[in-house]
């Protein structure tokens, strides 16, 4: 339990914060030691650090639990095995005496092989089980930072997740269970920063309450850290990347994009849920349920401001913040067969959706005609058999999506026209507008995303630099 004195200066207001820190930020030694110098600066903050697995850690434990239930145990032990000397290989240049950190990699992989070898005879590489494996990345990088803040005088004290972040069996996709896994946080966490210790915990990853390890979907270590800064009511979250902040478009497809140097909550979830790669589509809404300010930080350029996130715009609506766009869409019409009322026809296509829990990216409906935007890598088959009791089905592969947002964008007249505008000869299959009162959203060939991106981004954002 915590003492009266430290609930004091937690209700009091005393400074708390989150530091989230990517897998590019922690890709290697010299990036971790950077991060140690990030956190040192901010020790007066008392900051809990969420973390992610090291550069491309948990893509290449996946492939090595793929190999190993595909009947290929010698090379998923030999991929396995190059984890680890990387792992070793870094932790070493980090740290003199890791004699302890050590043993506990030496552990974490020696069940990382067992794992491997029961694949390798189940010959299934099952969601639950991808989870077991994924994990592994986010527990060897917290204990390889843990050990490097140890090294240079910090206080850590590393946690494991699994028995914080308590969520349900919803495996590679996991929702928390709110009250255990805020309840579970506090008791662990305000413990520790009263005693003066650096908490260190890992993202992406919980647990059921049965112990079961779940892994949070992409991105899930933003969710994590905005979830634990909700449950400690801290005054700020900051998530480290290894970009400058939110863009008015991804630079690596607009070079001319722009630094954003604010966004609401509103704004931002829309972004991510319509492709922007960022932060988990979730993630801005525990803090903004609290009022708690996210900044996007670069863990390469820590002087420079970054982007701040907060629950409601300042100024009143002025345009288009940013740009998102998908690839690999696919739309999925639906003709009603007409044997049944019109509404019930709408709820049983939406029933369908919701059984398979997928949520389309646009939905179109008339009397007899519904059509969903989807990811074209859904398991359309396993749909289609239900869709065809309610009409003709027909699927259209090779699309893309671009998705305007802004505050109050849908308020401003002409809007719409200027983006129809700059991409007039080019046929779009959806367009929608007032679903969101923040967003614009259009959907056409993929063949088309480029050019047409480049040339609303240039409508909105560069017609005033000369470019």
């Amino acid at each position: 339990m915590c003492s009266f004195g430290f609930l004091k200066s937690f209700l009091s207001g005393e400074p708390m914060i989150v530091m989230k820190f990517g897998g590019s930020s922690v890709k290697d030694a010299v990036s971790i030691d950077r991060v140690i110098k990030i956190i040192q600066e901010r020790l007066p903050l008392d900051p809990v650090i969420v973390v992610s697995a090291m550069g491309k850690t948990t893509r290449n434990l996946l492939g090595a639990g793929a190999l190993a239930s595909a009947g290929k145990p010698g090379e998923a032990l030999e991929q396995l095995a190059a984890i680890e000397a990387y792992h070793r290989a870094e932790l070493s240049q980090l740290v003199d005496d890791h004699g302890n950190s050590v043993s506990l990699l030496a552990g974490y992989f020696s069940e990382m092989q067992d794992l491997a070898k029961g694949l390798s005879i189940l010959k299934d590489f099952s969601p639950r089980s991808q989870d077991a494996m994924a994990a592994y990345g986010e527990l060897l990088s917290s204990a390889i930072l843990a050990a490097g803040l140890e090294s240079r005088g910090v206080k850590a004290q590393l946690l494991d997740s699994r028995t914080l972040m308590i969520t349900d069996d919803h495996f590679t996709a996991a929702e928390p269970v709110e009250r255990t896994a805020q309840a579970r946080m506090r008791a662990a966490l305000l413990p520790e920063i009263e005693r003066g210790r650096t908490p260190v915990m890992q993202g992406y990853i919980g647990a059921t309450l049965a112990g079961a390890t779940t892994t949070l979907g992409f991105e899930g270590s933003d969710f994590t850290a905005t979830f634990v800064g909700a449950a400690l009511d801290v005054k700020a979250i900051q998530i480290w990347k290894d970009v400058p902040g939110l863009m008015s478009a991804d630079p690596a497809v607009i070079p001319e994009a722009q630094m954003v140097p604010a966004a609401t909550c509103d704004e931002m979830a829309e972004l991510t849920y319509f492709g922007a790669k960022l932060l988990h589509p979730r993630a801005v809404w525990p803090a903004a349920q609290k009022r708690i300010p996210v900044h996007i930080l670069n863990s390469w350029r820590p002087q420079d401001a970054g982007t701040i996130i907060q629950e409601s715009a300042v100024a009143p609506p002025q345009g288009v913040r940013s740009i998102a766009f998908k690839r690999g869409l696919a739309l999925l019409h639906v003709v009603s067969n007409r044997q049944q009322p019109i509404s019930e026809f709408m709820k049983g296509v939406l029933d369908v959706l919701d059984r398979h829990r997928i949520t389309p990216d646009l939905t179109a409906l008339s009397s007899m005609h519904c059509t969903l935007a989807l990811d074209a890598n859904l398991p359309f088959e396993r749909l289609l058999a239900e869709l065809h009791r309610l009409g003709a089905v027909e699927i259209e592969r090779g699309k893309a999506s671009i998705c305007l947002v802004g505050q109050g964008l849908g308020l401003q007249p002409g809007l719409a026209a200027l983006a129809l505008g700059a991409i007039s000869d080019l046929r779009l299959d959806l367009i929608s507008q007032g679903s969101s009162p923040n967003s614009l959203m259009m959907v056409f060939d993929e063949t088309h995303l480029e050019a047409g991106l480049e040339r609303i981004h240039r409508q909105f954002f560069e017609r005033d630099t000369g470019a």
